[in-house]
């Protein structure tokens, strides 16, 4: 979560993170997407970028962020239009096959790389980022942004999606594979209880058969937790063999 993806900060230990998030900002967030977005204010822009970061893994509205910000709705509609060309933010659509009115059907944005949303944070250390008040969104981030990623390096398609319905039940990620569906709930937490999978059961219920449900976490191994959900390490993905 704090050196991210990109292959420098990522594969070289010698490569000082902030100093290479600092550059990268400069350089290509507050310049070529700046042009590309046509930015007067790159004050405003930055306010925009941290906001982004400080809501990863949430449904934003535009109109609230815009007024956060100091700008229109139809401005950081297309501030965060080009951010998702330019692939630093994802939007993971809603799930809703067979699911009627019975869920939530905007969009959840994600900044695709975790370091630089702890670098627009302003967490540097690890300390920062595991004891800090946005694990769980940046723990949500980072598993959900590595599936994009497994899925377009496989040339495929995310079928990716996130479900909640309108008694607030949610499952942080559906992966929609070879006719089957697979949700991923996200928590921090070392010790999961059993109340964490009730959104996945709540979601498989609903599903039928075909569907399996995993709570992603601060574990070292799969454990069950009941209902034919396991427990599982953030890093794994269960499904793969």
């Amino acid at each position: 979560m704090l050196r991210g993806g990109f292959p420098e900060p990522c594969l070289n230990a010698q490569v000082d993170r902030c100093l290479w998030f600092a550059g990268y900002v400069q350089t290509y967030l507050e310049r070529d997407v700046r042009d590309l977005a046509q930015v007067a204010d790159l004050g405003v822009f930055s306010r925009f970028m941290m906001l982004l970061g400080a809501r990863s893994g949430s449904v934003i509205n535009m109109a609230d962020i815009g007024r956060d910000v100091g700008v229109t709705s139809p401005t950081a509609k297309r501030w965060l239009s080009v951010l998702e060309v330019s692939q630093i933010v994802y939007l993971l659509p809603p799930y809703y096959r067979n699911y009627g009115k019975r869920i939530r059907r905007s969009p959840k944005r994600y900044l695709l790389d975790p370091g630089l949303a702890t670098f627009l944070l302003g967490l540097h250390t690890r300390e920062s980022v595991l004891q800090g008040p946005s694990i769980g969104a940046l723990a949500e981030t980072a598993v959900v942004s590595e599936w994009v990623k497994a899925c377009r390096q496989r040339g495929e398609q995310p079928g990716l999606y996130y479900w909640q319905s309108n008694t607030q039940a949610e499952v942080d990620l559906i992966i929609e594979w070879e006719g089957r569906l697979y949700g991923i709930e996200v928590k921090s937490t070392a010790t999961p209880p059993p109340g964490h999978a009730d959104g996945l059961a709540c979601w498989m219920a609903l599903s039928g058969p075909t569907a399996h449900g995993a709570l992603a976490c601060q574990i070292d191994r799969p454990v069950p937790l009941g209902q034919g959900i396991k427990a599982i390490p953030w890093y794994v993905g269960w499904f793969a063999g």
